[in-house]
C-alpha cells in the first residue's frame, strides 16, 4: 500500500516540508482548489501542482477531488454541458500523469459534522456528529460551514437547489450517478485513469437531501451497472464505519478488484446516527483498523491510502480534520499494521 497524506496546497498550515518527515510517506493526494465545480482542469495548473510537489521528493498520487456539477447530481437539461468538462478535466489529468481521482456525489454538502472542535476524555478535540443537533439546523441560515463545502451559492440560489432536491427519491439520484458514469467512464477507460467514489459522510440522509453511496448493496449496484476496472470507489473506514450496520469487510468483499484508494480513521459510535472522531487506535474507537488493513491485504488491495482527518492534539490548530499531529501518528500506526501484514507474506 502506498502511504499518501493530503494536502491542501500552498495555504495549508502543514508543508510538504513536514509531510516528507514522516516515515514510509511517499505519495502526496491533493488537487487545484480554487477552480469552481463543473470548469476544465488547465492542463498547466496540474503540471505546477505536480512539480511543487516532486520538488520535496514526494509524488502527486490521487487527486481529490474533481467535484461534479450540481446540475449533474440533479439530472438538468445542462448535464452534459458540464459532463463534458468533467472529461476533458479527466484528459489533462492523464496527460500529467495522474492516474486516480476521488469524487464524490453527495447533493449540494460535502461531508457534515455538528463540531468541529468536540473534546475527547485526553483534552484533545475532534470531529463530531451529533444526529439530533444536525436536525435542528437551517442549512440555509449560515449557522454551520464546513470545509470542503462549496459556499459560492447565493442564498437564494440554494434555497431553489434545496427545493428541487426535496423531490427527488434516492432512486433518481442514483441513476443520475449512473447517467455521469456511463458517460465519463469511456474517457477514463481510454486515458487509463480510475475514478474512486467516496461514499456520503455521514452514510444517511441530511437536510431533507438524499444519498445514495451509503452501503454495500449502492456499492454493488453500482459497480455492476457500470461494469469497469476503471469504475472503482474509495473505501473510507470512518464514512461506511459511521453506521454499525454496515459491515466493512463485507463491502470490501463487494468491492474487490475496484477500491482505487483507501481513507483510514476510526469513529466512536455515541448514540444512534450519531459518532465523534478519534485516534487511529483500535483501542480508541469502535472500528477495528487492523481487520479492516488485513482484509484490504487479503483482496489484494496495493493502491494508495491515506490516514483520514485527525485530533487536534498538543496544542496544534488548523484546518479542523487535517493537522499535522495526529494524521502523522495515523500514518505510522497503518505503517505498522501494514508491515506486519507484509512481513507474514514475505512481501
Amino acid at each position: 500500500m502506498e502511504m499518501s497524506f493530503r494536502w491542501y496546497g500552498e495555504d495549508d498550515p502543514v508543508t510538504l516540508e513536514d509531510i516528507r518527515q514522516i516515515p514510509g510517506m511517499t505519495g502526496i493526494v491533493s488537487a487545484v482548489y480554487d477552480i469552481p465545480a463543473g470548469e476544465v482542469w488547465p492542463l498547466e495548473r496540474i503540471e505546477r501542482l505536480k512539480q511543487t510537489i516532486a520538488q520535496q521528493g514526494l509524488k502527486l498520487n490521487v487527486i481529490e477531488s474533481v467535484p461534479v456539477h450540481e446540475e449533474v447530481k440533479m439530472g438538468a437539461a445542462s448535464r452534459d454541458k458540464w459532463i463534458d468538462n468533467y472529461k476533458e478535466t479527466i484528459r489533462n489529468l492523464s496527460r500529467a500523469g495522474i492516474r486516480t481521482i476521488c469524487y464524490n456525489f453527495m447533493p449540494v454538502f460535502d461531508w457534515t459534522r455538528s463540531e468541529l472542535e468536540a473534546e475527547l476524555p485526553d483534552g484533545s478535540n475532534s470531529l463530531k456528529y451529533d444526529e439530533e443537533t444536525v436536525r435542528q439546523l437551517d442549512p440555509l441560515s449560515g449557522e454551520l460551514t464546513l470545509p470542503g463545502w462549496d459556499l459560492s451559492y447565493q442564498t437564494e440560489d440554494l434555497r431553489k437547489i434545496m427545493d428541487a432536491y426535496q423531490s427527488m427519491s434516492e432512486e433518481q439520484l442514483m441513476e443520475n450517478l449512473i447517467y455521469f458514469l456511463e458517460q465519463v467512464i469511456p474517457v477514463a477507460e481510454e486515458e487509463d485513469v480510475l475514478l474512486a467514489i467516496h461514499p456520503d459522510d455521514p452514510p444517511w440522509p441530511i437536510f431533507g437531501l438524499p444519498r445514495v453511496v451509503t452501503n454495500k448493496e449502492n456499492v454493488k449496484y453500482m459497480l455492476r451497472r457500470v461494469d469497469s476496472p476503471n469504475n472503482g470507489v474509495t473505501f473510507c473506514t470512518g464514512s461506511y464505519g459511521a453506521n454499525p450496520e454496515n459491515d466493512l469487510n463485507g463491502i470490501i468483499e463487494a468491492a474487490k478488484g475496484r477500491i482505487h484508494f483507501v481513507h483510514a480513521r476510526n469513529v466512536k459510535w455515541i448514540g444512534s446516527r450519531s459518532f465523534q472522531e478519534t485516534s487511529h487506535s483500535i483501542k480508541d474507537g469502535s472500528l477495528d483498523l487492523t481487520a479492516i488493513l488485513q482484509k484490504l491485504h487479503d483482496v489484494g488491495f496495493s493502491g494508495p491510502i491515506r490516514p483520514d482527518h485527525g485530533r487536534m492534539i498538543w496544542g496544534e490548530t488548523g484546518r479542523p480534520g487535517y493537522g499535522l499531529y495526529d494524521r502523522a501518528l495515523g500514518a505510522a500506526y497503518l505503517n505498522g499494521i501494514i508491515d506486519t501484514l507484509e512481513e507474514k507474506t514475505g512481501e
